[in-house]
């Protein structure tokens, strides 16, 4: 017993004529004949009431031709959720995040994500930048948007550059900085410095100390928090001056935002890694969208 058999006699029910379901199936009607006397034998009923001038269902014949249709639309159903997987619309997405840089897009690009793959469900991870790269290389996270690591090179991942963002310097209100436009990396070689710990964010706290090692100082590191939300702060009650990606700019409304100027520029890169081995469909699909998005320059619209 196979599907075939369940075909020819959903045909000729539908039908009421083996030789009106012979032409609708393009096939011989000795076929079907042999075809339903097999599946009458396995299931040990009678599924037709014959003459030479009618066909009727018996009543095992209705109760079956009821179950095929739904045996064949589930079937139907189970094909469509196959291909919608095998091409990404369908599954899970494990996506790790690190905030303010990915605020400008995230929440746009996982809309027009959903609108693509209806079926896929999203879980979202926010962690550090290292705790991103370690999570996608153990298999725990499909892809990162993080910013490179130490040892990404090391982990044998894949990037794709999303873009640069400069360092900003914040002061209060009020500071004499305040009025100015910029300022050069040397001007601050003589001020305390608030700067995110090493340990949450690797990238950007060894970006600052080199910018300042080429201005020509060691810098003077007042406070280390670990949270961006605590170097706000620090800065704001003039515990020195906060170093940041301009993501943050004009975010407090308490504080004054002052691009760094040093050549050449340094700029903190923001990526989308992800392991190329055993890539599931969902997250191929997330990681196209992304390189659209990139080339199309949705990615950095602004509102």
């Amino acid at each position: 017993m196979d599907l075939r058999h369940f075909r020819y006699f959903q045909a000729i029910a539908e039908e009421l004529s083996f030789t009106g379901a012979a032409r609708r199936l393009n096939v011989v009607q000795p076929a079907l004949s042999r075809a339903i006397k097999e599946l009458e034998t396995e299931l040990g009923v009678e599924l037709f009431a014959r003459t030479r001038r009618s066909v009727a269902l018996t009543s095992a014949g209705r109760v079956l031709l009821g179950e095929t249709g739904l045996m064949f639309e589930r079937l139907d159903q189970a094909v469509r959720r196959v291909r919608r997987a095998a091409t990404g619309e369908s599954g899970e997405l494990r996506l790790g995040y690190i905030g303010p840089p990915t605020q400008r897009f995230l929440g746009r690009l996982l809309e027009e994500y959903h609108r693509r793959c209806p079926e896929v469900t999203v879980h979202l991870e926010e962690r550090t930048p290292e705790r991103v790269w370690e999570m996608v290389a153990k298999g725990r996270l499909d892809a990162g948007l993080t910013r490179p690591v130490l040892a990404h090179t090391a982990l044998r991942m894949e990037t794709l550059k999303l873009g640069d963002e400069r360092l900003c310097a914040a002061v209060p209100h009020g500071h004499a900085w305040s009025a100015r436009k910029s300022l050069p990396w040397s001007r601050l070689a003589a001020q305390p410095l608030v700067v995110l710990a090493r340990r949450e964010g690797a990238g950007l706290h060894d970006e600052i100390l080199a910018a300042c090692r080429r201005a020509g100082f060691t810098p003077r590191l007042a406070h280390t928090p670990s949270l961006i939300s605590t170097v706000l702060r620090l800065v704001e009650s003039g515990a020195g001056i906060g170093l940041i990606p301009d993501c943050l700019a004009e975010t407090d409304p308490c504080l004054r935002w002052k691009p760094v100027q040093l050549t050449p520029a340094r700029t903190i890169p923001l990526v989308l890694v992800w392991k190329q081995e055993h890539e599931e469909p969902p997250a191929s699909a997330f990681r196209t969208l992304v390189a659209e998005w990139l080339r199309s320059g949705e990615l950095w619209r602004t509102k």
